[in-house]
């Protein structure tokens, strides 16, 4: 289990049960032509990296499942499933560990 805090800041997101806290990568600001790209046309991109994960889902037996990834994992996801949130002018995306494709290593 771990923590997102970011420095100067006194919000901290701790995920719940098999939710995971990413920052999403940067995205690239010039083509391999050369061409500047402005915010409104740069796809987001689906990769990022994992600041906080939760505990683990409950399981029927009341146990917790282990959680698959850990923080400071590269990792690709869903474009879809992420619930963004903005801290401090640093956006954060919300998710199942399940809407996690892979680990990137």
């Amino acid at each position: 289990m771990a923590t997102a805090t970011k420095k100067k800041s006194k919000i901290t997101l701790q995920p719940l049960g098999d939710k995971v806290v990413v920052e999403r990568d940067a995205s690239e600001d010039v083509t391999s032509g050369g061409i500047v790209l402005p915010d409104s046309a740069k796809d987001k991109p689906s990769r990022g990296t994992i600041i906080a994960v939760g505990t683990g889902k409950l399981l029927d037996d009341g146990s917790r499942g282990e959680m698959q990834v850990k923080k400071g994992n590269r990792v690709l996801f869903t474009s879809y499933a992420p619930e963004t949130i903005e801290i401090d002018d640093v956006e954060y995306l919300l998710m199942s560990e399940s809407d996690i494709l892979a680990v990137v290593e």
